[in-house]
């Protein structure tokens, strides 16, 4: 069977797309709203994002814990943010090669902002027997296409409770 290459879900946050994307497109900040991240180190300390910048994602799924490197594809604010992990290991990011594609838009609409939320499995050159397997054994029995659509909609609806509970008045 072939696999799901992308998956993607989207919500309406209320408050502006460049309030929300300046929250997202801080990797420092991802642990809060992600089921699996528990943060992510700038390597160069920057504070706001710019293609190139490179972080380390922290991560977790049960006992299991990890690390990632990332590099940041696109950063238009208030638009769109978008990064490449490219290699993984324990503690360090040691073993190399094309992971997954992570994208945020923000479309703007009466109310508030679309958020939408894409991954992208880049392990292309898998084949697909083999990456079933792999996906099954490591998200206990799901693909990961079918595993981080659940992680997607529980990212977003922690965005969102985050975001607008931040800009309700006390």
């Amino acid at each position: 069977m072939p696999r799901t290459l992308a998956v993607s879900d989207s919500i309406v946050i209320q408050a502006p797309p460049a309030a929300i994307y300046e929250q997202v497109s801080n990797p420092a900040l991802m642990g809060r709203w992600s089921p699996e991240n528990l943060g992510a180190t700038v390597r160069d300390g920057a504070r706001d994002a710019y293609v190139g910048m490179q972080f380390d994602g922290h991560n977790r799924r049960g006992a299991l814990r990890w690390t990632t490197r990332c590099t940041v594809t696109a950063a238009i604010p208030g638009q769109r943010f978008a990064f490449r992990v490219h290699a993984i290991g324990r503690r360090r990011p040691v073993l190399r090669g094309r992971i997954a594609t992570w994208e945020y838009r923000f479309d703007s609409i009466d109310g508030g902002t679309r958020v939408t939320e894409t991954w992208r499995d880049d392990r292309r050159a898998w084949p697909d027997a083999l990456t079933n397997a792999f996906d099954r054994l490591a998200t206990r029995g799901q693909t990961f296409a079918e595993y981080q659509r659940g992680n997607i909609r529980r990212t977003l609806r922690n965005l969102k409770e985050a975001v607008e509970s931040a800009s309700t008045p006390s």
